[in-house]
């Protein structure tokens, strides 16, 4: 329902109010009223004829005194009869009887008398007079005259006022207090939006205004809920177009650097061909040390070979070469090469491998790369030393792998963190590892896990479907990059 709407029926049922209760006690007061005049005619026609009586009688005896007690009551307060000759012959004050009264003066009906002089509470009152002729037959006897003081239709008069008075004053309390609370009924969710504007002015996006209702106020709500929704899909627009602004001038700077050390990289390649080939037979004492030691050289500069390449094609689709290859083997390929450092950091890899877990499917090259930067990280985490923990499993035709440390942990704000391009909490290093480790697992098809918890160490976990048909092992290995 509509502003509009509410405030006027809300004036229209106070109209309503105010006109049926001044009805109801115009009612009252009218039936209180002809009530009290009914009363008071009663009495006038009991005078009346009591007075006629008195005039037809033969005795002199009266009972006005007697009737007077009572009547004065309902505001009779004197009767006299007047004969034809307009003399008092009997009257309720004993001192007007004989008196005269001018015939020409008196004014048939109800008036009001002149005010007598005397005490205060007879200026109080107002005293009205009411001439009756007295007729028998055709033969007119004379006249009764009633001196009344209507107060009780003054006291109905203003008790009717004074309710009348209370009635209005109650019907405007009830107004202006139900004014006062549509006024803060709608003022207070007017102020809240205000306070929003400014919060949102401010720069505090995740404000919501819960809508309550369907009037204007409702409407504003939404259209600002609205107006916020599409200020913050500009704001993670904005935020991603900054991204891929800032991802490209990196991609093109960082393709321009691993350029120019591949150049080195073939050098070295081939430099440690030549010694293989030229210098290790001449050297008879201590070639096969040599021999595994131009080997591991040999290793670490194709494996750099490779990350490099991987980060000159970073944001481009991954080109999977995957083969059936036991997860034992991947790590006897990618262990030893980290063997010498674990060893001065004194850290302990602790391999729990079930001996019947199936071999991944996988491109070999890309997991080692990810195993690579599983390890390293856990190695910075303990500077002091530990045990690192892989883990596997076999559970809903996918393979669990887990790699934990016992090392300071990840602050909570920065674990939604670590899988973002350039993000890094360390001294060295460009933030590339993990973000390329996510994207590999999920070129794979599987999931990346992160929990950890400050001073207590961290686990991450890979989620790795499993591939069924074997029979193309033989066809994907051929495909397996050589060093």
């Amino acid at each position: 329902m509509k502003l509009n709407t509410k405030l006027v029926i809300i004036m229209i049922s106070l109209l309503v109010l105010t006109m049926l209760t001044l009805f109801t006690l115009n009612q009252y007061a009218q039936n209180d009223l002809v009530k009290e005049i009914q009363e008071s005619s009663q009495e006038i026609s009991k005078a009346v004829q009591m007075s006629i009586e008195d005039l037809t009688s033969e005795t002199e005896t009266s009972r006005l005194n007697d009737y007077l007690r009572k009547a004065r009551e309902k505001g009779i307060n004197e009767i006299n009869i007047i004969n034809i000759e307009g003399e008092i012959v009997d009257s309720s004050d004993p001192e007007k009887i004989g008196k005269k009264r001018e015939l020409k003066k008196l004014e048939k009906g109800i008036h009001m008398a002149p005010r007598v002089s005397g005490g205060a509470s007879i200026l109080s009152q107002k005293p009205y007079e009411v001439i009756v002729p007295v007729i028998v037959g055709d033969e007119h006897l004379g006249y009764v005259q009633i001196n009344m003081l209507l107060d009780n239709i003054r006291d109905l008069q203003h008790a009717n006022f004074i309710r009348r008075l209370f009635a209005t004053g109650m019907v405007f309390t009830v107004g202006i207090a139900l004014t006062i609370f549509l006024a803060r009924r709608y003022t207070e969710p007017i102020h809240n939006l205000v306070e929003y504007f400014k919060r949102v002015s401010a720069g505090d996006l995740s404000v919501t205004i819960p809508v309550d209702s369907t009037d204007e106020i409702g409407d504003l709500a939404s259209g600002f809920n609205n107006m916020v929704e599409q200020l913050r899909e500009r704001e993670a627009l904005e935020k991603r177009l900054y991204e891929a602004e800032h991802l490209s001038r990196v991609g093109q700077l960082a393709s321009g650097i691993a350029h120019e050390i591949r150049n080195p990289l073939n050098y070295i390649s081939l430099a440690i061909d030549h010694l293989k080939t030229e210098m290790l037979p001449q050297c008879t004492g201590n070639s096969d040390e040599l021999e595994e030691l131009t080997d591991k050289i040999k290793e670490e500069v194709r494996r750099a070979n490779y990350m490099v390449v991987n980060f000159m094609n970073y944001g481009r689709p991954l080109k999977l070469r995957r083969t059936h290859i036991p997860y034992t083997d991947v790590l006897a390929k990618v262990l030893p090469v980290l063997q010498g450092r674990l060893s001065e950091q004194q850290i302990v890899v602790d391999q729990q491998i079930p001996a019947d877990l199936p071999p991944l499917w996988v491109d070999q090259e890309l997991l080692r790369n990810c195993i690579l930067n599983f390890v390293n990280n856990a190695a910075q985490a303990m500077p002091n030393g530990g045990v690192i923990t892989l883990g596997a499993a076999h559970e809903h035709e996918q393979i669990r792998l887990t790699f934990s440390d016992q090392g300071k942990g990840i602050a909570p704000d920065d674990v939604d963190k670590i899988f973002k391009p350039y993000f890094t909490t360390k001294d060295v290093g460009i933030g590339l590892g993990l973000a390329i480790t996510e994207r590999i697992i999920k070129e794979h098809g599987g999931a990346i896990r992160v929990e950890s918890a400050l001073e207590k160490g961290t686990t991450f976990t890979v989620l790795l479907p499993l591939h069924i048909e074997m029979n193309d092992s033989s066809s994907e290995s051929s495909d397996t990059p050589k060093a």
